[in-house]
């Protein structure tokens, strides 16, 4: 399990894209780098955790992938259920176990992620 960064402010950069370029190994293209992401979301997020969505409290007890390959938390509260992005999700504090894959999940679906960014670097350190 990838240590945060000092003062608990979760990975940082680096680990960031360690933890990405292990769940994406091997895939090709967006839908397949999503599909590896989710199913190590699924393996290591400790559910079911509380947590406050819009003032309320909540417990998110499952994960879900859309066609389009967006994960969402299934929130559950006095027998209903919501699925909330995984992106827009509020963490509670302690963080639950495995959320550093919510937080390599985030990274990625904010700046993407290509073989082309592993071969930029290589060309750039020659």
């Amino acid at each position: 399990m990838a240590k945060g960064r000092k003062g608990g402010r979760g990975p940082s950069r680096e680990q960031l894209e360690e933890l990405i370029d292990e769940a994406i190994v091997d895939c090709y293209g967006e839908a397949e780098q999503a599909t590896g992401l989710f199913t190590k979301i699924e393996d290591n997020l400790r559910l079911p955790f509380r947590t406050r969505v819009l003032g309320a409290e909540v417990t998110v007890v499952a994960l879900d992938q859309d066609d389009r390959g967006g994960i969402a938390a299934v929130c559950e509260r006095e027998g209903e259920r919501q699925r909330v992005a995984l992106t827009d999700l509020p963490l509670p504090s302690p963080a639950p176990e495995g959320a550093e894959w919510i937080a390599a999940y985030r990274h990625w679906a904010r700046h993407g992620w290509t073989d082309e960014d592993d071969e930029d670097e290589e060309e750039s350190s020659s």
